[in-house]
């Protein structure tokens, strides 16, 4: 006879008894938890006699919990977080940046990466999930709203002034949406046009840290004084009009992640750094 348990522990015992006859009466409740037996106790009865037969048990172990991180690991960890957002703060999500701030903004974020180690998001994607701020991007050192790719220029025959950029993240429907905040300068005696554009993707993790994503479309929509306007999607650019530098896709590495703070690597060397809003 084999009794299991329970299916956590996977505690199996097998009794054996002289007599094939012989009814298995169970004198007391027994448990069985984290693999280790607690009580048991079995009884037979055979002609009016009580006897106690032989039992072989076999205890299989549930794995076991992985560790807690250790106080000195999270606070290594938070130090270092706390160094990278202190490096990047100040420099405009990087349209300020020197080429100083760029090495010690990377430097604190190299850091970060190697103490917390190899992220994977295959079993943990939930923790894209949300409405993220760039606080921090390498790439707008270059003074256009395109970073390494092509895009409007900041501060020059067209002035343009960067606002909030965030990303939103639905990792249910794999949208993917770049969310810009825009002021436009006008001549005299007209205000400046604000304007929210949103760069609608699809996205897809590849490997454990990487993820893809797809353009779809581009949305305006004015707010402001002129709110009251209907959204206008940007027509796109035919594949076969769209310059090599603009693909429509991109990838991107995150190399580090919390619950309130992200840092990525674009395909491109640009380094980001988001926190959730």
């Amino acid at each position: 006879m084999a009794l299991l348990l329970s299916p956590a522990s996977q505690t199996r015992l097998t009794l054996s008894s002289s007599s094939s006859s012989s009814s298995v009466v169970p004198s007391r409740d027994f448990l069985s938890y984290g693999g280790k037996l607690q009580s048991f106790k079995v009884s037979t009865i055979q002609n009016g006699r009580r006897f106690y037969p032989k039992l072989q048990v076999s205890v299989t172990e549930s794995p076991p919990p992985p560790p807690l991180p250790s106080p000195d690991y999270k606070e290594l960890i938070d130090s270092l977080k706390l160094k990278l957002l202190s490096a990047v703060s100040g420099l405009n999500r990087g349209l300020a940046a020197s080429e100083d701030d760029l090495r010690r903004a990377d430097d604190a974020a190299r850091e970060l990466e190697a103490a917390a180690g190899p992220l994977d998001l295959t079993s943990d994607l939930d923790k894209l999930q949300g409405r993220w701020k760039l606080i921090y991007s390498s790439a707008f050192s270059s003074r256009t709203l395109g970073g390494s790719r092509p895009g409007p220029p900041t501060g020059r025959l067209l002035p343009i002034t960067l606002g909030q950029v965030f990303q939103r993240i639905d990792v249910v429907s794999k949208d993917f949406d770049n969310i810009v905040e825009i002021e436009l300068g006008a001549p005299w005696p007209l205000p400046p046009l604000e304007v929210t554009a949103t760069l609608a993707h699809k996205f897809e993790l590849i490997g454990s840290s990487k993820v893809k994503i797809v353009f779809e479309k581009t949305t305006v929509k004015t707010t402001g004084n002129l709110s009251q306007l209907p959204p206008l999607e940007v027509p796109r650019i035919p594949d076969a009009l769209r310059p090599q530098t603009n693909p429509g896709s991109g990838d991107f590495e995150v190399t580090y992640m919390d619950a309130d703070t992200r840092v990525t690597r674009g395909d491109r060397g640009e380094l980001r750094v988001f926190v959730i809003s």
